[in-house]
């Protein structure tokens, strides 16, 4: 086989999100400002050609929720690869999981996107960026940002990315409830409240007034109410972030994840240590990530390690 190599794939923060719309085949029109995070999984992709596909997964980490088989993302990742270049080959994938599972951070999609990258340094030549970008938008929404991961405005399914140039460093701390939630419930459950999606407007502001600090109108969620009834838990989270002094507390994405913006990394990580959690809550501190890119910008791409 290849020569392996590490790959990182970051978590995302949602930094505000806003239902617009939904098309006919009944996926949702989106808008929101998605930044990575230091926050990562690691993934590694061994591959040889062969005269017929074998794709095998091994997990590593805290993989406990993460599905087996062919409903793992890397592997239908791996396999719509190899199916949109025509080629078949031998595969052995690695997961090193680190970011909660169904808590909207965008692990999943993050985790095939590493893998789409992957193949695509191995086999090159196969398929086009265009291609690529493709492959990752009939996998999941999320999964062309992930295709280069740096701040951007992302608009339609998913596929619209607008990068942010100089985006300025977050510290962020982390609180995931459990159990996991899948994206599809959520949009299930926002469907059947009948609640009309939100009129198509501008995002609001990045900053209010001079400094870095993100406006209060950009980190609201559209879909926090939806999942404050799926899991209640995110009000007693979002009270605490609150008492412990985040200068913001909002849901990313999905949820149920909320995170709080401190001042510094001091901040967030002494939050970390005085908030009251629960046990079965992840919680964690990290911070945003202005990554280079892993596709199409050439040279060595952004999270081999």
């Amino acid at each position: 086989m290849s020569e392996p190599a590490w790959r990182l794939a970051p978590a995302k923060l949602n930094l505000g999100l806003r239902v617009v719309g939904r098309r006919d085949d009944g996926y949702h029109l989106l808008e929101s400002l998605f930044v990575p995070l230091e926050l990562a999984d690691r993934v590694r992709v061994e591959a040889e050609p062969a005269a017929v596909t074998s794709i095998s997964v091994t997990m590593l980490g805290r993989a406990g929720d993460v599905p087996a088989g062919d409903d793992n993302l890397v592997t239908r990742a791996a396999r719509a690869f190899l199916g949109a270049a025509g080629i078949t080959a031998r595969i052995a994938l690695t997961l090193d999981k680190q970011i909660p599972v169904g808590a909207g951070l965008g692990g999943g999609s993050s985790d095939a996107a590493a893998v789409l990258c992957a193949l695509a340094q191995q086999f090159a030549n196969e398929l086009s960026i265009q291609a690529l970008a493709a492959v990752a938008v009939r996998l999941g929404a999320d999964v062309p940002f992930f295709l280069d991961p740096r701040p951007a405005w992302v608009t339609g399914i998913g596929e619209q990315i607008e990068p942010i140039r100089e985006f300025p460093a977050l510290d962020v701390l982390l609180a995931t409830p459990a159990p996991p939630l899948a994206t599809a419930d959520v949009f299930r459950a926002l469907d059947a409240a009948l609640t009309p999606p939100s009129p198509r407007r501008r995002m609001p502001a990045l900053r209010d007034g001079p400094g870095w600090f993100p406006s209060a109108a950009l980190l609201s969620n559209d879909l926090e109410p939806v999942v404050a009834r799926l899991r209640p838990g995110i009000a007693r989270i979002r009270s605490e972030l609150e008492r412990l002094g985040a200068r913001a507390v909002a849901m990313s994405g999905s949820g149920p994840t909320m995170f709080g913006l401190f001042r510094d990394a001091g901040q967030a990580e002494a939050a970390s240590k005085e908030g009251r959690f629960k046990a079965t809550d992840r919680v964690q501190v990290t911070r945003s990530h202005d990554a280079p890119g892993s596709v199409p910008r050439g040279g060595k791409p952004w999270g081999v390690v």
